[in-house]
């Protein structure tokens, strides 16, 4: 008699995104074999998804914890400023890389400080960050573009956005090894722990002697941090930066974290439901023009595959829309 492995038994959500990527995956494959039995797109894949990809592992932190950040597309564009400026006064891309680290860590904290420190509701708090990093950062900038060719010489280039072996992203393996960690913290540590159980029940979690504001601070500014990170590397990728930065992420981290089976009440999501999430919503677009329809049907499929990933989701674990 054939046993379930508890793996398979203990993670239904998991074997549920991963059955959509492949249902996804084979359709692509059957209608466009031209492209999607070829590896040119899947080098575009790993070019393109490890930017948004990195900051939805650090959303999905954010929102196990119980959390909200609407402001992390404008801290992208304030990063991204901030790491191109100093690389233009310096010529140093790793002071600029550590400028927008920082500019992110201080993104981060600010937010933790309306939030935790003055008790103000996380959507609302975040809405309004975002409206003052865009402003402050479209201000600064003059509202200009920040072009920079000469980065692409530069070995940090090669480290960070660079091609491996001619071939491999190297943005890609920066998102596995994130990957890796987070996956790490969250299953293998006790801060895991404790970011479940603040989303779950924070005043339980308090009574149990959990930093609950610790907690929500450190994952507001290591989401600041990352975004910070992830903006520097796409500003190596395109070696520019532009005041709009970072405004088509919105939609594209969301998606792969509530795809990735997140719960939007908190306390419960995972890592590799993310990184699921973050290829199947990156692989559509590429995917529909390749099929031969308009890009204009982007939009609608996004909506469908989100409708169908949550509803899978919520007929799998039915307790986990319900609030008590």
């Amino acid at each position: 008699m054939t046993t379930i492995p508890a793996y398979v038994r203990n993670n239904p959500v998991q074997w549920a995104i991963t059955l959509i990527f492949g249902l996804l995956l084979a359709s692509f494959m059957a209608l466009a074999p031209h492209t999607f039995l070829h590896g040119r797109i899947y080098i575009a894949y790993l070019s393109t998804i490890p930017f948004a990809g990195m900051v939805a592992l650090a959303m999905t932190l954010v929102i196990i914890t119980g959390e909200m950040d609407l402001s992390f597309p404008a801290v992208m564009a304030a990063c991204g400023f901030a790491f191109s400026k100093l690389f233009a006064m310096t010529g140093s891309p790793g002071a600029g890389l550590m400028a927008a680290i920082a500019v992110g860590a201080i993104a981060g904290g600010f937010n933790s400080l309306l939030v935790v420190g003055f008790g103000v509701p996380a959507i609302i708090a975040t809405i309004g960050t975002q409206f003052f990093w865009r402003g402050a950062t479209v201000l600064l900038a003059g509202g200009l573009a920040v072009n920079m060719p000469e980065i692409r010489e530069t070995a940090l280039h090669h480290l960070m956005v660079g091609r491996w072996f001619d071939l491999l992203p190297a943005q890609a393996v920066w998102f596995a090894m994130l990957t890796g960690l987070f996956w790490l913290i969250l299953n293998r540590h006790v801060a895991g722990d404790h970011l479940r159980f603040c989303g779950d029940n924070p005043e339980a979690a308090r009574m149990m002697g959990i930093p609950t504001a610790k907690v929500r601070t450190g994952v507001f500014v290591l989401m600041g941090m990352v975004t910070g990170l992830s903006g520097a590397m796409v500003c190596m990728e395109m070696a520019s930066w532009w005041p709009t930065q970072g405004e088509g992420y919105m939609l594209l981290v969301f998606a792969a974290v509530f795809v990735g089976g997140t719960s939007v009440f908190g306390g419960t999501g995972t890592i590799y439901g993310t990184l699921m999430g973050a290829i199947i919503i990156g692989m559509i677009e590429a995917g529909i023009i390749s099929i031969g329809l308009s890009g204009l049907w982007t939009r609608m499929v996004y909506g469908v595959v989100i409708m169908g990933a949550v509803s899978v989701h919520a007929l799998i674990t039915p307790s986990s829309g319900k609030q008590s």
